[in-house]
């Protein structure tokens, strides 16, 4: 099993997550983050600490983000891997919590 980045992560972007892992399974893209399935031990230390709660155990992610499985797989092949904590994007305050964000995913 794996742990899957949602919706919520696109334009916030924090990386609490990052510092924690293990197995540095995280991959950035210009304003979100993913997990690679392959890579993650399922230790579940990333999800308590992301601040925009937008990481889900795989059989947790809710039914209208069922489509970030797939992204996650898709994007952590082709975007460089991260491992250290960086600020987050300069408005993610304001975007924590809105729905619809994936129109604004930049790849």
């Amino acid at each position: 099993m794996t742990f899957v980045i949602g919706e919520n992560c696109i334009k916030c972007k924090y990386t609490d997550c990052v510092e924690v892992c293990p197995v540095d399974c995280f991959y950035e893209g210009p304003n979100f983050l993913v997990i690679h399935p392959d890579e993650c031990i399922d230790c579940a230390l990333c999800e308590p600490e992301c601040p925009a709660n937008a990481i889900f155990s795989e059989d947790e992610v809710p039914d209208d983000q069922q489509e970030y499985t797939e992204l996650n797989a898709e994007l952590a092949e082709v975007w460089p891997n991260i491992t250290e904590k960086k600020d987050p994007l300069p408005d993610a305050a304001e975007w924590d919590g809105k729905t619809g964000k994936l129109q604004y995913l930049e790849r």
